[in-house]
């Protein structure tokens, strides 16, 4: 009887685990927005020294006293104005750039962080160097804090899927500067599927993006 007690018990163990692992292999596809921008106006090119996307990931609890914040840097991009109004973008950011600047005063622990966000844990960066996002859409926000809407997608570790951010876009004297909102994406999503030890907090699958942009008309 405790034989064959023991053998349901490891073939139901058997089982919890094959459960598991078929769900950690599921795979991730793309899905985007079809594009609907026109390219007629203008031409802008991001300023590349003076724009990024900052980002905060968060442990056990969504809290600024669990998280960890940086930046990446843009390497390239361009944006189009025509009467005045953002008209379409796209933009390419490196993530050799991604960095925790919560840690800039630690460098150990800041070389440690970002050595394993770009190992292939998280953002595999030596096969995905880079990210990018093509805005889709562009519509006028008429209330609210942010006066632009922004559709878009988002291409991260090879994933595409449409994200859409609240921005304030601003256009004067040959410069355009983008500023959204905070915008929470699941990295999972992204095929980004690390799980830590609980003894270690577990990370959460919601990370938050902001984007700020500035760019230069071309002469």
């Amino acid at each position: 009887m405790k034989k064959r007690f023991l053998l349901m018990s490891v073939l139901a163990l058997m089982g919890t685990v094959m459960v598991i692992s078929c769900g950690k292999d599921k795979p991730v596809t793309s899905d985007s927005n079809a594009v609907a921008t026109t390219k007629d106006g203008a031409v802008f090119t991001v300023d590349t020294l003076n724009s990024k996307v900052e980002w905060t990931g968060y442990k056990i609890f969504k809290s600024d006293n669990t998280s960890h914040f940086g930046s990446i840097k843009f390497e390239s991009g361009e944006v189009t104005v025509k009467d005045n109004k953002l008209e379409s973008g796209n933009f390419v950011a490196s993530m050799n750039t991604l960095t925790a600047e919560d840690l800039k005063d630690n460098k150990e622990d800041q070389g440690k962080l970002n050595g394993h966000l770009k190992s292939g844990d998280f953002f595999e960066v030596d096969k995905f160097p880079t990210a990018s996002y093509e805005i889709t859409k562009v519509t006028a926000n008429e209330t609210g804090d942010y006066n632009t809407l922004i559709d878009g997608n988002l291409t991260l570790k090879g994933v595409t899927k449409p994200v859409s951010f609240n921005t304030n876009v601003v256009v004067k004297d040959g410069v355009v500067t983008i500023k959204s909102e905070k915008k929470d994406i699941n990295r999972r999503d992204f095929g980004v599927n690390f799980t830590s030890p609980a003894s270690n907090g577990v990370v959460k699958d919601e990370v938050s993006l902001q984007i700020n942009v500035k760019a230069l008309e071309k002469r």
